[in-house]
């Protein structure tokens, strides 16, 4: 193949099994890694949600400044969604008083929200199509939201519908199960089933999160947050140096 018949790549990863395990570790540190700061080191919500909003815009900055995929920009921009999401929505459902409930359905409508905007913007949005600086930005808007909604999402099934966390788990672990089955055996939209999958991630984090560091007697293993945190990001890095990943082809 020559250099003009090279297909041209997106900066974003080829969504592979090893992109799902690296998903799912990122939205557990989100949250074991937000708890970190805000209650462990007692910073608070709201200071807590404007660093991790900092590091967060200074990372797209560098991820649509770079030239070519390069998966430690990549993978450290979703952790800093998954940490400035679990906060702000911590801060929002608790610090504002809107309850899971209230926190959740705000949340749903603001990502449902910057899909349309994107696609009415760009016509597509396909992953395969994130091609500019300014699909980037839809790009990382709309995972920010999502990252914030699940968040939300995940306390409201463990705490409010009284589920635990292992019973909130089993529930997003079997939803990302029946959208498996969705890719295997149907032709539902690929582009649809994504997103569905990437959303459902991070609630899934976050009960999974609650899980290692909550107190026994809540359902939780009492591990220390910053130690949970620790083994996450050694785990993401480990299945970064094990595993080459690739850029995705672009599609238009």
């Amino acid at each position: 193949m020559t250099e003009t018949e090279k297909p041209a790549l997106t900066k974003v990863p080829e969504i592979t099994l090893v992109f799902w395990i690296i998903k799912i570790a990122a939205t557990t540190l989100g949250e074991t890694g937000g708890d970190a700061v805000t209650m462990t080191l007692n910073f608070g919500y709201l200071a807590g949600t404007l660093i991790f909003a900092v590091l967060f815009l200074a990372l797209v900055l560098v991820q649509i400044r770079a030239k070519a995929f390069h998966p430690l920009i990549y993978w450290a921009t979703i952790i800093a969604t998954t940490t400035v999401g679990t906060t702000l929505a911590d801060f929002a459902d608790r610090s504002l008083g809107i309850g899971y409930a209230g926190g959740s359905s705000l949340l749903l409508a603001l990502l449902l929200g910057s899909l349309l905007v994107w696609h009415r913007a760009m016509g597509s949005i396909s992953v395969r199509t994130v091609v500019s600086a300014r699909a980037e930005l839809f790009y990382w808007g709309t995972i920010m939201f999502s990252q914030t909604l699940g968040t939300a999402l995940g306390d409201w099934t463990a705490d409010t519908m009284g589920l635990g966390y292992t019973g909130g788990a089993a529930v997003f672990a079997g939803a990302l199960l029946l959208l498996v089955a969705a890719y295997r055996f149907t032709t539902v939209s690929r582009t649809l089933l994504f997103w569905a999958a990437f959303i459902l991630t991070r609630p899934l984090g976050a009960v999974v999160g609650d899980f290692l560091d909550k107190p026994v007697d809540s359902g939780g293993l009492a591990l220390s947050r910053i130690a949970a945190s620790a083994m996450l990001l050694g785990l993401i890095g480990l299945c970064l140096l094990l595993f080459r990943q690739r850029a995705a082809e672009t599609s238009h």
